[in-house]
């Protein structure tokens, strides 16, 4: 790897050598050339003799002087007007430097056969000195400042165009410049590329690695950032972000790899300001939808809640494998327009039908399932919002747990091939109401899958998605804008993210793993604080605002889990998804407690009902240890 060249002193750019090179001779050309020009008639001997003794030191001290106010830090295509006057700085110094050089040094240099002794450089000489050199080394950069503004294939940026900096000189980055350049009305002057592909470091636009980004925009300096790798980690766009952020360049990025996908359209279109999800998001899952997705290829697909924030990228995801007909299920009229919409009009999906209805409602459900007989069912409708369900019990259970035993019930019945249930971290060791419920559904499904066996039930478990509904992100985010506070429940308080693209992305191939009654965790990578997240949008967003701590809500745990206590995790074929290992459920005891649960939500008994599914929460580890031994090794 090509290193910058530079002392803690003088800093002298790495690509500076040719540039120091025809310095050198340019200011040996200046030196003397003033000789010539001050003594036309001829250099005296004595003059000669004190012009060849100096002309070493007045070559090498000019260029230490230049060094040392900087004028090798940047390239020489990139001169404006702050570097003439590093130039002017530098010409100066380079001749005092010279004048107390012979000062000094001068008894030691006297020898001439004429009996004349030349105690100084005359002045005209060193007048002249100074101006071609200066004239020199400012017009030299000139002509290679405007060489290099005749941009790429003769492109002519407008006069006010933002210069810009693209990260990635892959696929991305090209397709990127190019839009760039066709369209001189976007207001942009590419000047080069950043790349970690040794391959592409010797392009003639590639100007560093991520690693000297810094030093690239130092020597650049850019208005502009642009991202152009979709598929970037997100501790690559950290780096970016904060390179750009010390120095206050924006930092756009094009979309990610899913994104693109959806929308498709030209980069320069979508670019779009770095979110705080880039930064969070992990190396991507490279996982072909087109393969993984193929066993819903010609198939009915029922997706409920299909309008939410995990239901519609599934409807978006799954388009894209030519289901023979996408049922999008869901209750709220507007999510729901918006997803068919956006299916039907902008990505041409002509497959799809819009089912308004509410999956709590056994006979409309039972209707849906006769009328479109769907082969696979993937059951994202939940209510998600522990607060709000800790405040209203009856509809977390009546929605979260009775409904999705309703839909395992018909679709059993009517011989679904599979059903996926969408879970949550927070099923684990439950601590709130919402939990409960949803460790109540997986119940549901285990026991369905025995007994309906021509159906492959599963569930997949994971923590929180970004940006998603509820999201602590969208939270923070409205706080930032209305001034703050930002509220934090606990400094240590932590939880695990995914992208809703990952996340469903890795849904669907659990869809396609299950052999039937699996619980599914997807690795969610390393859980992340809450006060760091917090810290990192308040810093995104340039503002002062205070973070404010207001303490834990009841039944929030510190930390979430993936698996319970009695649960072991074991690998599958696929990548970041985990199996959680446990004794199989007994349905007698499930039916018991369904029933159970049934009869308080029937009373409407909310107080009752959130210590009834505490308690049976807790009962399923009792059970799973009364009848076998818990795993020697609890993941969590």
């Amino acid at each position: 790897m090509r290193r910058r060249l530079r002392s803690a002193a003088f800093p002298i750019h790495r690509h500076a050598l040719p540039q120091l090179a025809t310095d050198a001779g340019l200011v040996a050309l200046a030196y003397y050339l003033a000789y010539r020009l001050r003594f036309d008639g001829g250099i005296p001997e004595y003059y000669s003799d004190l012009m060849w003794r100096t002309f070493a030191f007045a070559i090498f001290g000019s260029l230490f002087c230049f060094a040392a106010v900087g004028m090798y830090r940047h390239w020489m295509r990139y001169s404006s007007q702050r570097e003439y006057v590093k130039i002017a700085y530098g010409v100066v110094l380079a001749v005092l430097a010279l004048i107390g050089y012979v000062a000094v040094v001068q008894p030691q240099l006297i020898s001439t056969g004429e009996g004349f002794v030349a105690r100084s450089i005359p002045t005209g000489v060193l007048v002249l000195f100074g101006l071609m050199s200066g004239a020199f080394l400012t017009g030299t950069r000139f002509l290679v400042h405007l060489v290099y503004q005749r941009p790429w294939n003769g492109f002519r940026p407008r006069r006010d165009a933002r210069s810009v900096l693209i990260v990635g000189a892959g696929n991305g980055g090209r397709l990127l410049l190019n839009e760039l350049l066709k369209n001189r009305d976007l207001g942009y002057r590419p000047v080069g590329f950043v790349d970690d592909d040794p391959r592409k470091q010797g392009m003639a636009e590639v100007l560093g690695t991520i690693e000297q980004l810094p030093e690239v925009l130092d020597d650049v300096e850019p208005d502009e950032v642009m991202i152009a790798i979709p598929s970037a980690p997100g501790e690559l766009r950290a780096k970016v972000v904060s390179a750009c952020r010390s120095r206050g360049i924006t930092v756009r990025t094009v979309p990610t790899v899913f994104e693109l996908v959806q929308t498709g359209g030209q980069l320069s279109s979508q670019l779009r300001d770095v979110r705080v999800e880039d930064v969070l998001g992990r190396d991507p899952v490279r996982m072909e939808i087109e393969s993984v997705g193929g066993y819903l290829t010609g198939r009915t697909v029922l997706i409920t809640g299909a309008g939410g924030s995990i239901g519609s990228e599934l409807a978006r995801q799954i388009a894209r494998v030519n289901p023979s007909n996408l049922v999008l299920l869901d209750q709220s009229e507007a999510n729901l327009f918006e997803i068919e919409r956006e299916l039907v009009e902008e990505r041409h999906v002509l497959f799809t039908s819009a089912v308004l209805a509410d999956c709590k409602d056994e006979e409309r459900m039972r209707e849906v399932f006769a009328e479109h007989r769907p082969d696979v069912v993937f059951h994202a409708a939940a209510y998600k919002h522990v607060a709000l369900m800790q405040q209203n019990p009856v509809e977390a259970v009546r929605n979260n747990a009775l409904a999705t035993r309703m839909l395992t019930e018909i679709a059993g019945e009517v011989g679904v091939k599979t059903f996926v249930l969408v879970s949550t971290d927070k099923a684990v060791a439950p601590a709130t109401v919402m939990g409960a419920s949803k460790a109540l559904a997986e119940w549901a499904v285990e026991a369905a899958d025995v007994r309906f066996p021509d159906t492959t039930f599963c569930a997949v478990r994971f923590g929180n998605v970004l940006g998603s509904s509820g999201s602590v992100i969208p939270i923070f985010r409205r706080q930032i804008e209305i001034g703050g506070p930002v509220t934090v429940t606990d400094p240590e308080m932590t939880r695990f993210f995914m992208t809703i693209p990952e996340a469903v992305q890795l849904v669907i191939r659990s869809g396609s793993l299950a052999q039937g009654g699996e619980v599914y965790a997807l690795d969610m990578g390393d859980p992340v604080r809450i006060m760091d997240l917090a810290e990192t949008m308040i810093r995104f967003s340039g503002r002062d605002i205070a973070i404010e701590i207001i303490g834990r809500r009841p039944g929030e745990k510190l930390h979430e889990q993936l698996f319970n206590a009695y649960e072991r995790a074991e690998p599958t074929p696929a990548q970041k998804i985990m199996r959680a290992a446990r004794p199989a459920v007994d349905p007698a005891w499930v039916e018991y407690v369904f029933d159970k649960v049934s009869a308080l939500v029937a009373e409407g008994d909310a107080a009752g009902l959130a210590a009834a599914v505490g308690e049976l929460a807790g009962g399923r580890a009792a059970v799973v240890e009364a009848t076998a031994e818990p795993p020697a090794q609890p993941a969590s």
